[in-house]
């Protein structure tokens, strides 16, 4: 399994508008193939702070998604409301037993 991080600052006037795209396309992430959830945090502190935390198959699905029709009509749409570069990060989950 993989978790992917991804960590976005938003311009102040641009949080709305990706609150709403989000909402907008969650369902659609979290049904493509070989993701098995996808979740929105925002900082209490910074609300400008956004992220979405995401659990996926495989990295093949990630890849599969970050190259869909999708994901080329979602992320353009909320780079162009970026305060500053965003951070990615992809994760190893390993659960215990």
């Amino acid at each position: 399994m993989i978790l992917r991080i991804v960590h976005m600052h938003f311009r102040e006037e641009a949080i709305g508008a990706f609150l709403d795209l989000f909402d907008q396309h969650k369902q659609r992430i979290a049904g493509q193939s070989g993701c098995h959830r996808v979740h929105l945090i925002q900082s209490r502190e910074e609300p400008s702070r956004i992220g979405t935390v995401s659990l996926w198959e495989s990295q093949a699905a990630l890849d599969a998604y970050r190259s869909s029709a999708l994901f080329a009509e979602v992320w353009p749409a909320t780079k162009a409301l970026f305060a500053s570069k965003p951070t990615a990060e992809s994760h190893d989950l390993r659960w215990s037993s």
